[in-house]
């Protein structure tokens, strides 16, 4: 934005720091019970001729993975801001996050393909193995699953590692129920069944993953805010002649920020209006990053250009401040007054 602005305010709450919701030991103790059972059940699997069962063993191979970049991304987002990144690293939890996505997508692709070409030619599976190794393999994700539930699953980091440790809990529930069909009635392909329950799964978690990931890498504004909304909120405050360049996004998961230039009424107080717009923005939408730029309407017109209040057309109602002249070529973004108006 242009360097004339009449006040630059910054509405930042600086409690940006990652660690204290998602704590760290939590995570450990789940790595560590997936990685010794995920051991023991591929083991299982071969002996049992159980792709259900290998399939599990896989996605939790893709579990333990998905901590451990979990991990590594809160230690790497947690590093202060220097240097060229401004934001620090914190967007290591979004790639994190975005990698467990990607690998629960590509897993379901192959478990799929698997899947199919035994439900054509079934192999002979030992149901009484595979219905006890799944059973304790749903003690295990449910130990996991409320030991990732003491982290703070507003992170995305930490969301995607939970996503992947509750579509595995859901697959052993499947593969025990193929267990105990293969098992009472000899019906083999309800181990390939269950796989491409556990696939469908998969491929749900993953691209909520990918999404949410992808949303924030595009540097869209937060699910479920609309910025048009937002804009047509701003502008509706007392002095507001308009609001453009108005950018909504996300630093990380669970921290939004704004920007906008804000244009005032001739006469109007713009340090009152920049304080108040940034007390909606906290107290009503949760963005307390906000930083605004706020000048008079005609503080940019070009030079021997006048700029004055007029009645509207056709009535001789309030009158209706004119909006300033275009402040640069490239709009960034529709433009927000207090008439209705285009988005």
């Amino acid at each position: 934005m242009s360097g004339h602005g009449h006040d630059h305010g910054h509405g930042h709450s600086h409690a940006h720091g990652v660690a204290p919701d998602a704590d760290r030991r939590w995570l450990r103790a789940a790595l560590g019970l997936l990685t010794a059972y995920m051991a023991v059940e591929v083991v299982i699997g071969v002996l049992a001729g159980s792709l259900a069962l290998i399939s599990d063993a896989a996605h939790m191979l893709t579990d333990a993975v998905s901590i451990l970049l979990a991990l590594i991304a809160m230690r790497l987002a947690a590093r202060p801001a220097r240097g060229g990144y401004t934001y620090g690293l914190k967007r290591a939890e979004i790639l994190s996050a975005q990698a467990n996505g990607i690998t629960l997508l590509l897993l379901s692709v192959w478990l799929a393909y698997e899947a199919v070409q035994r439900l054509i030619s079934p192999p002979t599976v030992g149901g009484a193995m595979v219905l006890w190794t799944a059973l304790s393999g749903i003690v295990v994700n449910l130990i996991c699953t409320w030991l990732l539930s003491k982290a703070n699953r507003s992170s995305l980091n930490v969301e995607g590692a939970y996503q992947h440790i509750l579509t595995d809990l859901f697959g052993f529930v499947a593969t025990a129920l193929s267990g105990l069909i293969v098992l009472t009635t000899g019906f083999e392909r309800a181990d390939a069944i269950a796989t491409l329950v556990v696939v469908a799964l998969m491929l749900r978690a993953g691209t909520g993953l990918v999404r949410e990931s992808g949303r924030i890498f595009m540097e869209a504004a937060p699910a479920g805010l609309d910025p048009d909304a937002l804009g047509d909120r701003l502008v509706s405050q007392d002095e507001v002649v308009e609001v453009h360049d108005l950018h909504i996004w996300q630093i990380t998961s669970g921290q939004p920020a704004l920007s906008a230039h804000i244009l005032v009424a001739p006469g109007g107080d713009c340090h009152k209006v920049r304080r108040g717009l940034q007390e909606l923005l906290s107290g009503e939408y949760r963005i307390t990053h906000a930083t605004l730029q706020v000048d008079h309407v005609g503080e940019q017109a070009e030079a021997g250009e006048v700029l004055t209040l007029g009645p509207r057309p056709g009535t001789g109602a309030q009158p209706e401040p004119p909006a300033a002249p275009d402040h640069c070529e490239d709009a960034h973004g529709p433009v927000h007054r207090p008439w209705p108006h285009r988005h």
